[in-house]
């Protein structure tokens, strides 16, 4: 398979910066896949999980809560405002994300209940996808 450049940084560190053979993006609209000659493209990503398949065919996955995918000619980068390895990922950790979200939620102007229920119930499925 055909690799190209990709890093995911959050803003206290680089937790991937290689080449792989494919990378999963929790897109604000969706999961789409970039492979080697993706077509441009810039997406917002909502609370997920990214799966990377690096050069040597080894698959890594790391929780992110937000940020932007920018799909370019020479490659993949993820901005994400928080990053976190899925080995590293524990059920304290969730549980505070869960109940920031619950917060976000109670707090929401009218017209920002539904985005912030949203990002509570995609938290609530990932934990419970994990079954931490």
């Amino acid at each position: 398979m055909a690799l190209f450049p990709f890093e995911l940084v959050s803003p206290d560190k680089v937790l991937f910066s290689g080449a792989a053979q494919a990378v999963l993006v929790p897109g604000h609209e969706g999961d789409f896949q970039v492979l080697s000659d993706h077509a441009p493209t810039m997406s917002a990503i909502r609370p997920g999980v990214v799966g990377i398949d690096d050069a040597n065919g080894k698959h890594f996955r790391v929780f992110v809560r937000g940020g932007f995918a920018d799909v370019h000619p020479l490659g993949l980068t993820i901005l994400a405002e928080t990053a976190i390895p899925f080995e590293e990922l524990n059920a304290a950790h969730l549980e505070q994300e869960i109940k920031n979200a619950e917060e976000d939620v109670a707090d929401a102007a009218e017209d920002q209940k539904q985005a912030a229920q949203e990002k509570l119930d995609r938290m609530r499925e990932l934990r419970d996808s994990m079954k931490l």
